[in-house]
Order: C-alpha cells, then sequence, then structure tokens
C-alpha cells in the first residue's frame, strides 16, 4: 500500500520463476497510500510481462484497484496506467480470484448474500468524556507512528503532529522474524564479525604497480574475459556489458570489426569469469583482458593482493559499453605509455603509495570515493608527478600522462577499488559472521557474499539507477545497474557516506545536505562500527561507516545505496548520467537463510 519496494522485488523474483503461471496484486488507494503506486508497479509489469512473451511462456498478472473517485491517486486513471502496462483489472478482488482460479481450470460460483437486519438488545451511549470532547472540538495533537503519509493530512487542515519513524521487524515475515530471535540468542556471531571488520579497519593499502592483467592473474590467458558482478554468460548480458566484450575483442585484435566480434561472442568462443574470482574488480561492465594495465594494491596486514583497470575518463569509454575507433586507441595508449609510466613510478616508492593516507585526507575535501573522487586524484598526481617527471622516458610521454592524470577527476575511483577489494579480501580469510564482504552487479543480478559462507553467491534482480542524465537522455535510456564498484559501499564510503560529499549529492538526484545527512545516518543503521581512520568533518567527525551486517539490513529492511554512474542500455552509447541505486533485500533475505542454516537453526 504504501512502499513498492518488496513487491517490485518480488514482482521480478516470481516473474523470472519459469512455473510462475500468475500473480496477483492489489493496489489501494487513498491518503497515506503511494502517491503513485499504479505508476510504481508498470513498468515492473511491463516488463516481466515482456520477458514471458520472449520466452514462449504465459503469464498472467491480474489485480484490482481499491478505492474511489475521490481519492488524491485518481481511480481512472491508476486502473488506466496499470491496464496498459499489460496487467489484467479486476472490479474486485474476489473477481480476481474467480479469475484466477478459471485460468488454472477451476470453475467457482459465489452464493449471494441476503440482508439480515439486526434485532438484538439496544444499548443507551455512554456520557462523552471531556477528554473526547476536546479531541473533537480542538485542532488534532497527533503523535504519527510509521506511514509519514498520514501526517500530512493532519498537518495540511491546521494540526499538530509529530512523525516516529517504524517499520515491523523484518517487513513482518514470520519466518526471517523467527531467525533473527534465533541469531539474537547467539553471543558468539558478534565476537566474530568484530573480527572481520577489524581486519578492514586496520588494513593498510598499498599501491606498489601497474602491470598487464596477464601478468598477475593467470586465469586470464587467451580468450578469456574478466567481467563485474556474480557470474552470467554473453548471451545474459545487458548491451553495455556486450559493448565492452565486443570493444575489448577489437583492443585485443581477436576480431578485425564489430560483427566478426559479436559472432564470436555469439558462439561462445570466449570464456568469462567474474572479476571477484580472481582478486580483481572491474567497474561498470568490468570487462578485462589479459592486455589491459591493472592497479597492483597490496594489503600490508595479510599479504593480499588486488586488481583493477586504470580509469579511461567519461563519456564514451569501454566500461559504460562503448567500443569506436576512439575507445579502442585510448586503451591502446593506456597499454603501451599510461600504464608503464604509471607502474615505474609506482615502483620508485619502496614499498608503495600508502592509499589509506590519500582517502583519509580526500574524504575530509569532499569525497566520498564513488562518484566524487577529485580530491583524491589530485593527491595521488601530487605524489606521482615528482616520480614520473625523474623517470628516464621520453619527454612527451611524461607531459601526456600527466596531462590525462589532471584532466581525469576520477581516476582515483579505479584505484579506490582495488583498494577495497584488497580489504575486504583480507577480511574474508575470516570465514565466520554475517558481514557483507561482496556486493556487485552485471545489469541482471544484483550479488552479495558475506564472511560466514565464504565464495557463495546471493543474488535477486538488480535495480536500474535513478539520477540526472546528460542532455538528450531520459529515464528510459537507462541500463539496470552494473559494476563492481560497489565494493567501495562494501568498504564503507560510495553512498554510505554521502554526507562526506554534500557537493555531489544533487548530481545524483540524492537532494541537498539534509538528504545526504538522512543517507548516512540510515547506512550507519545497518553497519558494525564507524572507521576511526576515515574521519568526515561535516558529520562531527564520526568515521565511515563499516561493516554491512545481513541481520541488521533484514530487520530494518534498510537496504546499502550506491552512488553510480548510468550507461545506456544499449551497446556503443557509452555513459548517460549519474545517479543512486539500491541493493534489492531479496539478496540479504536469502543469505541470512542460508547463513542460519549454516549454523544449524531452525529455518522452517
Amino acid at each position: 500500500m504504501i512502499d513498492p519496494t518488496v513487491r517490485i522485488e518480488k514482482l521480478r523474483e516470481f516473474g523470472a520463476d519459469s512455473r510462475t503461471g500468475i500473480i496477483l496484486l492489489d493496489v489501494v488507494l487513498g491518503y497515506g497510500a503511494n502517491e503513485d503506486m499504479a505508476g510504481q508497479l508498470a513498468p515492473v509489469i511491463k516488463e516481466i510481462i515482456d520477458k514471458s512473451v520472449k520466452e514462449n511462456r504465459k503469464l498472467y498478472i491480474i489485480g484490482t484497484v481499491c478505492g474511489t473517485k475521490g481519492d488524491p491517486q485518481n481511480y481512472e486513471k491508476s486502473q488506466k496506467i496499470l491496464e496498459e502496462a499489460g496487467m489484467i483489472v479486476k472490479e474486485s478482488n474476489a473477481a480476481a480470484v474467480r479469475m484466477a482460479l478459471n485460468l488454472m481450470g477451476t470453475d467457482t460460483e459465489e452464493n449471494d448474500k441476503k440482508f439480515e437486519e439486526y434485532k438484538g438488545k439496544l444499548c443507551p451511549l455512554p456520557e462523552v468524556s471531556e477528554a473526547v470532547k476536546d479531541l473533537l472540538l480542538t485542532k488534532p495533537r497527533v503523535v504519527n507512528i510509521g506511514v509519514a503519509g498520514f501526517a500530512e493530512p493532519v498537518r495540511q487542515y491546521g494540526g499538530k503532529c509529530v512523525q516516529f519513524e517504524w517499520k515491523p521487524v523484518a517487513g513482518g515475515n514470520q519466518k526471517l522474524i523467527k531467525i533473527l530471535q534465533q541469531l539474537k540468542q547467539l553471543d558468539n556471531i558478534e565476537q566474530e564479525n568484530a573480527v572481520v571488520v577489524e581486519a578492514m579497519k586496520n588494513s593498510a593499502p598499498y599501491l606498489i604497480d601497474v602491470v598487464p592483467a596477464y601478468t598477475v592473474i593467470p586465469e586470464i590467458n587467451g580468450k578469456v574475459l574478466l567481467h563485474a558482478g556474480p557470474p552470467i554468460q554473453y548471451d545474459e548480458m545487458t548491451g553495455p556489458m556486450q559493448g565492452s566484450c565486443i570493444g575489448a575483442a577489437l583492443f585485443e585484435k581477436w576480431a578485425e570489426n564489430e560483427e566478426a566480434a559479436r559472432k564470436m561472442l555469439e558462439k561462445g568462443e570466449v570464456t568469462f569469469i567474474p572479476c571477484h574470482h580472481v582478486k580483481a574488480v572491474g567497474p561498470m561492465g568490468g570487462i578485462t583482458s589479459a592486455n589491459m594495465p591493472v592497479l597492483v594494491v597490496e594489503n600490508r596486514l595479510t599479504g593480499n593482493r588486488a586488481y583493477c583497470t586504470l580509469n579511461e575518463g567519461i563519456g564514451k569509454v569501454l566500461r559504460f559499453g562503448a567500443y569506436s575507433e576512439e575507445v579502442v586507441n585510448r586503451l591502446q595508449w593506456m597499454k603501451d605509455v599510461l600504464g608503464p609510466v604509471l607502474g615505474q613510478a609506482a615502483r620508485q616508492v619502496e614499498g608503495g603509495i600508502n592509499l589509506n593516507v590519500i582517502i583519509a585526507k580526500a574524504i575530509t575535501m569532499g569525497d566520498e570515493f564513488h562518484q566524487r573522487n577529485i580530491a583524491a586524484s589530485l593527491l595521488f598526481l601530487k605524489e606521482v608527478t615528482p616520480l614520473i617527471i625523474t623517470l628516464n622516458i621520453d619527454e612527451n610521454m611524461k607531459k601526456d600522462v600527466i596531462q590525462f592524470l589532471a584532466n581525469t577527476d576520477q581516476f582515483f575511483l579505479n584505484i579506490m577499488m582495488a583498494t577495497g577489494k584488497a580489504i575486504v579480501d583480507s577480511a574474508r580469510k575470516n570465514t565466520k559472521g554475517t558481514i557483507v564482504t561482496t556486493m556487485t552487479r552485471n545489469g541482471k543480478d544484483f550479488g552479495i557474499r558475506i564472511s560466514g559462507l565464504g565464495d557463495e553467491w546471493f543474488t535477486a534482480p538488480v535495480n536500474t539507477p535513478k539520477g540526472l542524465f546528460f542532455t538528450g537522455f531520459t529515464q528510459e535510456d537507462a541500463n539496470p545497474d552494473i559494476g563492481d564498484s560497489a565494493i567501495t559501499e562494501t568498504v564503507g564510503v560510495g553512498g554510505m557516506t554521502m554526507i562526506a560529499a554534500p557537493g555531489v549529492t544533487r548530481f545524483v538526484g540524492a537532494g541537498g545536505f539534509k538528504d545526504a545527512l538522512k543517507i548516512s545516518d540510515e547506512m550507519a543503521e545497518i553497519c558494525t562500527i564507524h572507521n576511526p581512520n576515515f574521519a568526515i568533518p561535516t558529520w562531527d567527525f564520526k568515521g565511515a561507516p563499516l561493516g554491512i551486517d545481513i541481520r541488521k539490513v533484514v530487520e530494518t529492511g534498510i537496504t546499502p545505496i550506491i552512488n553510480t554512474g548510468i550507461a545506456h542500455k544499449n551497446a556503443g552509447v557509452g555513459q548517460v548520467g549519474a545517479g543512486t541505486v539500491r541493493a534489492p533485500l531479496a539478496c540479504f533475505e536469502k543469505a541470512l537463510i542460508a547463513y542460519a542454516k549454516h549454523i544449524g537453526l531452525d529455518t522452517e
């Protein structure tokens, strides 16, 4: 009735299940109900019906609009929106159920009910108390618990209202409530989580080198591509990720043109591996090939290393699905010049470049390390420029590299991603507890992993980002969310620390300072600690929230918010905007159930 999030997730979940033939739902109108529930559900309804048609299976969505012509949402409009999306709208819930049963081969009849007049004893009304008179004859004074929509009519007519935010535990799901209650009885989980989070907090990431991917990732030899997100094959990929695959094939000279590259990919001649499976991460499409230069970040706490490709800039770039000659030429220059020069520079520093220092400085300068990296990128430039100048290489190469770094405000994002991967892989060595150690998306699924269940993936249909778009593009052009860059939120920055970068909130469609503060306060509710290493001046110097706990996510219904770029849904176009997206709740619910089973709890 109020918040469409869970219904949208469930519509996609059951709509994707080939066993599903009929979905029943209703849309409730009125004060306190969602301002446009029909408009929120319609795109998802159309999406899953269109998908079922493509898969040559029958799927019926049947429902009702519960309300009147006097409701603020407009009864006729709501009904029309749903019907145009493909839903069969019936006049009542009973009629909807009868139709569903009929489609399943069962005919039902309902006998008419006759009116029975009350003939019992009549009792006199009690005297009205002064308190009731006061309530009825004065402007109302209300404490509103839960749904904020109920508070507005009170204020509209001159009453006073105090809003108290409340949601039922686990959305009222009895199975999940039972699991959460059992987990609360176990003292060891807090201790186990503390170990994982301490490993994250105490991590010491250093940039030690930049090298061709094949030299540090042995799995990438031959016609192999790494991709973002949980496992996926080429035919399941969305447009921009397929476009990135085409660009990589052209860059590696596996094909002479787009047509040949497509044929090769469609025939299954290329092997795909998730970046996360080989100690790597990749932005947006995440496509990484053997000869692409990768950053090498070492976590001195445990000695593990992580890898990420270099940032190409913005606009028409490979990570957003572009593969024009310009894109491929830039990749070639990065392979021949940018990568080797940065590698030489990094190797000049004994032990590597301390990234914690750069991050700690940059967060005080307005970076959140996902959408805004300008401070960190400039601090990195400050570190490497003296090193580059001293190199015994062509002066034009030096100039070109320094100029590229100066022009690329987002360059540090990829360094932050490799840093995040090095941090979580260190934490993942502790194989107990309920801390999220991976968040990523591939355009089809959002996937998470948790400390207590190692490499097991928990996935749910990914959401589409909402935000601001470049001139000429709209929400209709947006691709479902992709990329490993949610590793930043996994380690407590990005959308988790929106308050650190109030300057970016408008750009990602999040409002202003108050909205940024609200988001970070909300994110802190689902995390274990504040990281004192990354203190945020605009948050009274509280540290970045760290250690997403699946128990807290499921209990509160608060899901991590991610700052992200928006790719065009078609291959070859590139970036069209930037915004925010929520992780789907279903991932965390699945992980909680699996964890409970793993430790022997009753999950039924």
